[in-house]
């Protein structure tokens, strides 16, 4: 187990580098200059001379580059040319929103996806299958930014039951501020996540040890619990591991939508205002995010499955 988990950390400082490689590349191709967006049109070149001289921005693509990466390994991601901050401190605010909201979208997209799946593949080819199929393929169709949109004008305008958007200080008013943008990145994942258990749900209602455990008196609701969602269980980790992508993108999305206050909101702005050290420091983090993710889903994965070994 140690060693597993040794080597797996271990395959993961490339991916790591690689990451935080390309985003610095990315950053240096991309058109515009900091110091010039940060004065203004108007600023003189001397100026603007001496904003970059003073960020580093006139050294060399290579002095830049192992200047990164020797404070990455420090742990020092930098300081904010837009914000006029430490990076560091930058993500220490915004990442427990960002996580909170793709915590909560993963929990409601899996009360979403395992009543759905079950109805699915309790009744194939009934009315409740079909109702699920023409469900996912509506939603497999929409657009984060549609879905947040009208859960936005109906659930925070028409029908007031959660804020319209915005994050505020209370504990009670973010968790309601969360639930929103959380089921618009739920309801993007939901179509993958039914298709995956339902039909390892079919499977398992077909199976030679469900058929076992009914033949020795045990009834349908206790089969289903312990031998279908269980089995069925193992695929839907899997399906959520791998979309940890895909929350990350929606989170990205939905904090301008609804005006959250998370690492989607930052690397936006960092985008936007070409900060550099904002946008590198947010990328780095979500490859961080996405390989701890890789690595928890296996850990489950083997939980779940004890056939599955940590070799």
């Amino acid at each position: 187990m140690m060693r597993w988990l040794a080597r797996r950390l271990l395959l993961a400082v490339p991916v790591v580098w690689g990451v935080i490689t390309i985003s610095f590349v990315l950053m240096r191709l991309s058109p515009g200059d900091p110091a010039r967006t940060a004065l203004g049109d108007k600023a003189s070149q001397a100026a603007v001379d001496a904003l970059r001289r003073q960020w580093g921005l006139d050294q060399s693509l290579g002095a830049q580059y192992l200047g990164y990466l020797g404070g990455v390994v420090r742990g020092d991601l930098g300081r904010s040319l837009y914000f006029r901050s430490p990076i560091s401190g930058l993500l220490e605010q915004r990442l427990p929103v960002t996580l909170a909201l793709m915590v909560l979208g993963a929990v409601i997209a899996a009360a979403i996806a395992v009543p759905l799946a079950s109805a699915g593949a309790a009744r194939s080819g009934g009315v409740a299958d079909h109702v699920t199929r023409l469900l996912n393929a509506v939603l497999q169709g929409a657009p984060a930014f549609l879905v947040g949109g009208l859960l936005l004008l109906f659930l925070g305008v028409k029908v007031p039951i959660f804020p319209a958007g915005g994050y505020p200080q209370s504990w009670g008013g973010r968790a309601l501020a969360l639930v929103l943008p959380a089921l618009t990145i739920a309801l993007g994942i939901v179509p993958l996540l039914v298709r995956g258990l339902r039909a390892a749900m079919a499977e398992s209602l077909t199976s030679e040890y469900v058929a076992f455990a009914r033949s020795k008196g045990l009834g349908e609701r206790v089969v289903r619990t312990r031998y279908v969602l269980r089995n069925a269980g193992i695929s839907g980790v899997s399906i959520l591991g791998i979309q940890v992508g895909a929350l990350a993108s929606g989170a990205l999305v939905v904090e301008q939508v609804f005006a959250i206050p998370g690492m989607g909101s930052m690397l936006m702005t960092g985008i936007l205002n070409r900060d550099y050290l904002v946008v590198q420091g947010c990328t780095f983090v979500f490859g961080l995010l996405v390989v701890v993710v890789y690595l928890l889903t296996d850990l489950a994965y083997a939980r779940l499955d004890p056939r599955a070994r940590l070799a």
